[in-house]
């Protein structure tokens, strides 16, 4: 009940809440005109806004995209309102294994920094599909991708901080339904990776969001014991009416957003905990933590298991291997 009458007020310890607006939350960031910085699903929604407010606070933006048009049309908006924004456009699909190894090479030749990642890209597969590397779609797109993408960029991010002396900062966007997973992952993924008999769509999703929040707990443990001057946390940005649920239009997708429409946030709101975690001074060598309405809160029991998260990065670490 408490957190609750705290949302509604959008009260927080950070000084910040459910109501603070991405721009809100940057204003007395440092400059970041010396900052690289790498957004997945960029082209609209929550990262589109993400891309918007980091570019107004003067960061240089890589936007990966499967979608090419659709990313020129994103830069396109930015640079408009912000006329000096320096932006790439590259293609990625996070879908693909060997579309995120291309990447990361193209990426790695262009000699640019790295100073932060924020892996925000998502979809809401209502359909049962499978990857080109055999692996179900959502999962492919919403963790796997984000995985590979992270582990093959960690070497150009410690090289950056190393030059910069400026921490470099790893964000993953998750989701509060990661609590609604129960059961083992890697056999249920495995299900549904063979067969769409026991494929169910909210359950896949909540499977790879519940990844997300796993990789962070693990890889925020392997940076700190590699002395890595890299942080990673996690954020579930709220609930918000963007391209990803309205996939699922319809009576009862409008009824629930009806109701919930006193918790509803616009997606300025919906931003504001990725770019706080991603810019606030404040939270220097903070890693490994989950953040909502831009303030730390409790992921689920399974979201902080350590061997959970321990056996999914063995498990991930296969996936992504080439054979």
């Amino acid at each position: 009940m408490l957190e609750t009458v705290k949302y509604l007020i959008g009260s927080g310890a950070s000084g910040f809440g459910s109501k603070s607006t991405a721009e809100e939350v940057t204003e007395t960031c440092p400059d970041l005109r010396f900052i690289t910085a790498i957004i997945t699903g960029a082209t609209s929604g929550i990262g589109a806004e993400t891309a918007r407010v980091l570019a107004k606070r003067g960061a240089r933006l890589v936007i990966p995209a499967r979608n090419l048009k659709a990313a020129a049309e994103a830069k396109a908006r930015i640079v408009s309102e912000f006329p000096n924004s320096e932006i790439v456009i590259m293609a990625l699909d996070l879908s693909s294994l060997s579309s995120v190894r291309k990447f990361v090479l193209d990426f790695e030749s262009l000699d640019l920094p790295l100073n932060l990642l924020i892996n925000n890209a998502g979809r809401f597969a209502h359909h049962h599909a499978i990857s080109e590397d055999g692996i179900e779609m959502t999962f492919a797109t919403n963790y796997l991708g984000h995985f590979l993408l992270t582990k093959l960029l960690l070497n150009k991010m410690m090289e950056t901080t190393k030059q910069s002396g400026v921490q470099g900062r790893i964000v993953n966007v998750s989701s509060s339904i990661n609590g609604w997973f129960s059961g083992d992952m890697i056999r249920y993924l495995g299900q549904i990776s063979r067969s769409k008999s026991q494929y169910d769509a909210t359950r896949a999703y909540a499977l790879s969001k519940l990844a997300n929040v796993l990789h962070t707990k693990e890889l925020a443990q392997r940076l700190k014991e590699m002395g890595a001057n890299v942080t990673v946390n996690c954020v579930h940005p709220g609930i918000v009416r963007t391209r990803l649920t309205r996939e699922r239009e319809g009576f009862i997708t409008g009824l629930v957003f009806f109701l919930a429409s006193k918790l509803l946030k616009t997606i300025p709101q919906a931003a504001s905990t990725t770019c706080y975690v991603a810019t606030y001074p404040r939270l220097e060598n903070v890693s490994g933590k989950y953040f909502a309405d831009c303030n730390e809160t409790w992921t689920s029991k399974l979201g902080s298991d350590s061997i959970e998260a321990s056996k999914l990065w063995a498990a991930s670490e296969i996936m992504v291997s080439e054979i």
